[in-house]
């Protein structure tokens, strides 16, 4: 197996592997009960050097913790790896953020089996007013008073908590006042070959979510990117919708549905015959931002693909361009 890259992760000194490991609903490994399954994976993934394993709490309502911190005791490996996990705020939690933040962290410790998380990420959109999005908080609940980050800033004072991070999803111009704040080490966001508005300004006419080149964001400030949705849940590959998108309010069905159709219609374009796996995860460490891909495995295979793919560099000028062309029809 090619050997793993790694890139310092923004202004945390800490060196992660090119390709994470993603621990979500999307590939349905750790949400499920297959605890065999899940050890051959993830020691494949330790084998291959990923090094980052990120999960939440709401992952198969905190089913993927628990997995996770099965195996990654059952392997003796839990001081080879970092761990990041989120928290998300429900509109019920508002009234007292800082004990839901410290109460859902405590949780996540307990079932991932860990006394600290390396990061603590809010798994909310970020939006003008609450509720703009389903969930989403304003900069005034993540900045202000009582808000998220005087939460996470308790919890880094007793140990529990490194670092901390955001989603990057909601309204550009909101994320953006909170990422330009400075006190967030990074953020993971959606960037894949049908939209990769958050790697770059998004032409005029622009029909899918814009996430406003919010890397750009954080390169100027020094922060970590993660890529998520790498593979569009799965659209980019061909593969049939996950249960979990069937029923996500945040990337729903319909959005899949679209991005399938694009999905093949950019294919054709490109060339009928390209490996759209290896296209997508090259795509994504192509930009000189993106410090790694968070990627869902299923088998030991994947990771391979993966990593396979990692190896083989960032794609030529001339391909990016006649992908942003195929795009514009697609």
């Amino acid at each position: 197996m090619p050997e793993m890259k790694y890139q310092t992760l923004g202004s945390t000194g800490i060196p992660v592997s090119a390709i994470s490991f993603g621990a979500g609903p999307v590939s349905g490994l750790m949400t499920s009960a297959d605890l065999k399954r899940q050890a051959s994976v993830v020691e494949s993934a330790l084998e291959a050097g990923i090094n980052w394993f990120d999960t939440a709490a709401t992952y198969g309502s905190g089913r993927s913790e628990e997995s996770l911190g099965e195996v990654l005791s059952s392997l003796a490996a839990h001081d080879r790896v970092h761990v990041a996990s989120k928290v998300r705020l429900m509109p019920e939690h508002l009234d007292e953020i800082p004990r839901h933040v410290f109460a859902s962290v405590q949780e996540s410790l307990r079932r991932l089996q860990r006394p600290k998380l390396t990061l603590l990420q809010l798994h909310n959109s970020i939006t003008p007013s609450r509720g703009d999005e389903p969930t989403s908080l304003t900069p005034a609940d993540v900045l202000g008073p009582g808000g998220v980050l005087g939460a996470c800033e308790k919890l880094r004072a007793e140990g529990l908590v490194d670092f901390f991070g955001l989603t990057g999803i909601g309204s550009p111009a909101a994320l953006r006042e909170v990422v330009a704040s400075g006190e967030f080490a990074t953020v993971q966001t959606p960037y894949h070959l049908l939209n990769p508005s958050a790697g770059e300004s998004a032409p005029e006419g622009f029909g899918e979510t814009d996430y406003g080149n919010i890397i750009g964001a954080c390169v100027d400030l020094g922060m970590g990117v993660f890529a998520i949705r790498v593979f569009a849940a799965g659209a980019l590959l061909g593969n049939r919708p996950s249960d979990h998108t069937r029923k996500t309010p945040f990337f729903p069905l319909s959005l899949y549905e679209r991005d399938t159709r694009r999905a093949k219609r950019l294919q054709e374009i490109l060339d009928a015959r390209i490996d759209m796996h290896e296209l997508a995860v090259r795509f994504v460490l192509s930009h000189p931002g993106v410090t790694s891909a968070i990627l869902g495995f299923g088998e030991p295979a994947h990771v391979e693909s993966a990593i396979r793919a990692m190896s083989s560099g960032p794609l030529s000028p001339q391909l990016l361009e006649n992908i942003r062309a195929g795009l514009a029809s697609a």
